[in-house]
């Protein structure tokens, strides 16, 4: 049993870094789409578009593997 509680106390330590590096990287993200949006509006909503479809893409390969 407590071999089984070290594997989950490592998979959350994992999460916990995860959450860290996007909260950081969703700050970076956020302002590069303001300067995008500001400087190239237009270009910007193109790209946008590709990066929707391949989030949407991720998040059907990611429903199929919950399945």
């Amino acid at each position: 049993m407590e071999d089984k509680n070290k594997k989950i106390e490592h998979y959350l330590k994992i999460i916990d870094e995860i959450e860290k590096a996007r909260s950081k990287n969703n700050v970076n993200w956020m302002d590069v789409l303001r300067l995008a949006f500001t400087h190239a509006p237009e270009e910007a909503k193109e790209l946008m578009k590709i990066i929707d479809h391949g989030d949407n893409k991720i998040s059907d390969l990611v429903k199929e593997l919950s399945k």
